[in-house]
């Protein structure tokens, strides 16, 4: 007849060691991030583009377009003419427009 052999059950105590260990640091490592990324203010919508760079597309005299995070937007140059390709900066969101100023 055949006869189960107890020591196929048994468990070495370092690999139950490594096992726990490696849990306890997955688990540290998700609840770090979580307070991270709890602890960081979230940033979307026109407002986070208060200050960043653009380029222009269509020249602003005042009115032209600007691309800017893969988007076009229309803009409003509040410091005079700029042509295609130059880099403004954002200074005043109002609804869909951007308002922009050359960059320095």
């Amino acid at each position: 007849m055949f006869q189960i052999d107890p020591r196929w059950f048994q468990v070495d105590w370092w690999l139950i060691a490594i096992v726990v260990i490696c849990i306890i640091a997955f688990f540290v490592f998700v609840i770090n991030r979580g307070i991270r990324a709890h602890r960081r203010q979230a940033s979307a919508g026109r407002e986070d583009l208060i200050g960043k760079i653009a380029e222009v597309k269509i020249a602003l005299k005042p009115k032209g377009v600007v691309f800017i995070q893969g988007e076009r937007w229309t803009a409003i140059s509040e410091t005079g003419l700029m042509k295609p390709e130059e880099e403004v900066i954002i200074t005043k969101v109002d609804g869909l427009k951007l308002y922009v100023a050359k960059k320095q």
